[in-house]
């Protein structure tokens, strides 16, 4: 279901830009989707078929969109998801509508991208940093990799080595897998995420608690194939399609605070339940505007800006009041604070977007 939850403008007003580039910023209104995962009353599979009564009674997501959500056309192919838990670990699995059922890596850890795929992103505790990336084609290929910190962050790669230990997964085709010949229907995921690991970067309790949430999405690449000697191969200078669960406002999956929310629930898959986004993450959003435009007062200052004046933006407006942040500043380095008007809560931020919540004397 769609939450609008606020609608912030990205854009930079007035003065004059010196640096040769923009930082990039959402086009999009803040307004992630969300989706309630059910715990499974039976026990799970992880084959790729999907023919568990658990799987038949838990709903899909919405269908997938572009990356960049309303600014670009809608996908040319169907994707959607569903999610489940037990006490073993999360359950995801995805229906991809493909005529055409392609893959070619084979080797673990091999940059699936380059294949058509699905991908998984996973911030437990919704700070944007200390996050999980897995990718998978239909051989069945799997990418896993930790992100400390997203790329805008940090001039360091992703922690390539680490591996999702006993992880179970599974890919069922509908059709023939790298076969011209024919056309094919579609192709299914299925895998299953041991809390046990999920649980070394998640800072909060694993598995989740009642009405829990998790920051998440998912993406799916998309290249345009012709077939050139009975075989599959990519349209040269095409570039690849990017279709995704919860829309990201542009084109990079790297922006954890525009991931969807998943919600966690004992009930069983078919409950009718609903969950509000607190008004915490209201707030978490604001300061990433002003965390946005100060990248762009850096490039263009040589330092950090030490108040709204300086970064052209105006104070925090919850509910009809307006709530000014506190700014913290040093040469390399700042922190904003934000009274988020829910009693004893402070929402901070600092230069590498990391966010977090104080609770202070309530008195």
């Amino acid at each position: 279901m769609r939450k609008n939850l606020l609608f912030i403008s990205v854009a930079l007003i007035g003065g004059t830009l010196f640096a040769a580039e923009i930082f990039p910023v959402p086009q999009l209104p803040f307004e992630p989707l969300s989706y309630i995962c059910h715990r499974a009353s039976g026990t799970i599979v992880a084959d790729g078929k999907l023919t568990e009564a658990d799987w038949k009674a838990a709903h899909w997501t919405a269908d997938f969109v572009d990356i960049e959500g309303e600014l670009k056309p809608k996908p040319q192919f169907r994707t959607r998801v569903k999610l489940l838990w037990d006490s073993k670990g999360l359950y995801i699995a995805a229906e991809l509508e493909e005529p055409h059922v392609w893959a070619s890596l084979t080797e673990r850890d091999a940059v699936i991208f380059h294949d058509n795929d699905f991908e998984v992103f996973i911030d437990p505790d919704g700070d944007t940093h200390d996050y999980y990336e897995l990718e998978l084609n239909a051989l069945g290929t799997l990418w896993d990799l930790l992100l400390i910190k997203p790329y805008r962050d940090r001039q360091q790669v992703a922690v390539n080595a680490w591996d999702i230990r006993d992880i179970e997964y599974g890919v069922e085709i509908e059709g023939t897998l790298n076969d011209p010949g024919d056309q094919d229907s579609k192709w299914t995921m299925e895998m299953l995420l041991p809390w046990k690991v999920l649980q070394e970067c998640a800072h909060k309790a694993v598995p989740p608690l009642e009405g829990d949430f998790w920051r998440i999405n998912f993406s799916r690449v998309q290249w345009e194939t012709e077939v050139i000697e009975s075989k599959y191969v990519k349209v040269p200078n095409k570039p690849e399609s990017n279709w995704v669960w919860s829309p990201q406002g542009l084109i990079a999956m790297h922006y954890p605070e525009r991931w969807g929310y998943v919600f966690f629930t004992q009930q069983p898959p078919g409950s009718a339940l609903e969950f509000a986004v607190p008004d915490t993450e209201l707030a978490k959003e604001y300061l990433r505007q002003l965390y946005y435009r100060q990248k762009q007062y850096w490039s263009d200052q040589g330092r950090f800006a030490k108040n709204l004046k300086q970064l052209q933006a105006e104070p925090f407006n919850f509910r009809g009041k307006k709530l000014k942040p506190t700014f913290e500043t040093t040469s390399h380095g700042y922190i904003i604070s934000l009274k988020t008007g829910v009693k004893g809560l402070v929402v901070q931020i600092r230069e590498d977007g990391l966010t977090w919540i104080t609770e202070v004397d309530k008195k």
